[in-house]
């Protein structure tokens, strides 16, 4: 079940990051981030609630619904990403990009905590088994998913189209941007500080997404009952609200880099606590860790890329980060997967990710994120002049 889990991740994350870049760079040249979002947003919750047709040894099915349920989730972070530039000035990111975490654990450990519920006393809520209740839940997260996404196509407006100097509004939009995407690649290396941000964010978030991703096969692997399991992600839900913000404020004082830093730190001692790991007692301590610094983490590494790239390409730019942070999810699942092929155990695994930490922080050390952002305000000034 575990290899199950770890190839169905795999499997997604490389969808993802081969459409991601193109799909990013045509929501900018024909405006069209929210169009995009809705669809990714229809394609995961549709297939989370047809999840409640899996039965008993459904395991096909099960995998293919995970599968297009993840590609849905994680296309709909390109371009609810890439509007993260259009709505909050350089000052004001680092506060945007961690607070929509802090609310989205809270809304998350809700729902998690009443599927808990369901799961756990069926009879109550009218169901007439736990099965039947763990089925309902994944149509749940559905429903939940589509009505929390509208306020933001109510609310939020989508950015002006903003064309280059070489490009009229007559030409086809695939077209524009796949030559926009050739251009990028040309010239990331002009992009010096984001584009060795996105390599450290490729390698530590690797480890990052390997502990989200993998944490519940690993304990259920120690044999750690399914109730200490969901209520270990509750936990981390809830954890998240108030240290996401707080890391958002941490970030105010000392900076988002540093604060990064923090984060990766905690990250490296729960690996190694991972490996010692031996009661429920123990996975209860390492969920509450994780909440601490997960949300927080992540959000600074999303708000510190977007403050070093220019506006006009921030879908494209952020479909990168996508391709970035897809292969960070492959490559910790596809450890697990080998390890325990090779070795029978999760354990030299869980250890083995604390390397992507190290690796990803040094990296991230000779990142100069105030040269980074001056390089895209000057290319933001240069297309101004330009039109």
């Amino acid at each position: 079940a575990t290899q199950q889990l770890a190839r169905g991740n795999t499997i997604a994350m490389v969808i993802v990051a081969l459409v991601s870049p193109v799909l990013g760079a045509i929501s900018d040249v024909s405006a069209s981030k929210k169009r995009f979002l809705a669809g990714f947003t229809l394609l995961g919750a549709l297939a989370c609630v047809a999840m409640f047709r899996i039965q008993e040894g459904d395991a096909a099915l099960a995998s293919t619904l995970f599968i297009v349920s993840l590609i849905g989730g994680s296309g709909c972070m390109v371009f609810y990403e890439g509007l993260l530039p259009h709505i909050a000035s350089r000052e004001e990111m680092d506060r945007v990009s961690t607070a929509p975490y802090a609310i989205g654990y809270l809304g998350g450990g809700l729902l998690v905590a009443l599927n808990l519920l369901w799961i756990q006393r069926p009879e109550l809520f009218g169901f007439d088994s736990t099965t039947t209740a763990a089925r309902a839940s994944f149509v749940s997260v559905g429903v939940w998913w589509i009505l929390f996404a509208i306020p933001i196509f109510r609310r939020v407006r989508e950015p002006a189209r903003q064309l280059e100097a070489d490009e009229t509004p007559d030409q086809s939009a695939v077209r524009v941007a796949f030559r926009r995407m050739r251009e990028t690649i040309r010239e990331l290396r002009g992009y010096r500080n984001a584009f060795l941000m996105l390599v450290a964010f490729l390698i530590y978030n690797d480890g990052i997404q390997t502990i989200i991703k993998m944490a519940t096969a690993y304990g259920k692997e120690l044999g750690i009952g399914d109730s200490v399991l969901i209520a270990a992600v509750v936990l981390v839900q809830f954890m998240g609200v108030p240290f996401a913000f707080a890391f958002g404020r941490l970030a105010g004082k000392i900076g988002a880099k540093p604060a990064v830093f923090l984060g990766l730190s905690m990250y490296a001692v729960i690996s190694v606590l991972g490996y010692f790991m031996r009661t429920p007692t123990h996975f209860i301590i390492l969920a509450a860790l994780v909440g601490m610094v997960q949300g927080g983490t992540q959000a600074l590494s999303r708000s510190l890329f977007a403050s070093m790239i220019p506006l006009h390409k921030s879908g494209e730019f952020f479909g990168f980060y996508s391709v970035f942070e897809k292969f960070a999810g492959i490559f910790g699942p596809l450890l697990f997967y080998l390890a325990i092929e090779a070795t029978g155990s999760s354990r030299s695994a869980i250890l083995s990710i604390i390397v992507f930490f190290f690796i990803g922080a040094g990296l991230l050390w000779r990142v100069d994120v105030r040269a980074g952002q001056d390089m895209a305000r000057r290319r933001e000034q240069e297309l101004l002049k330009a039109h």
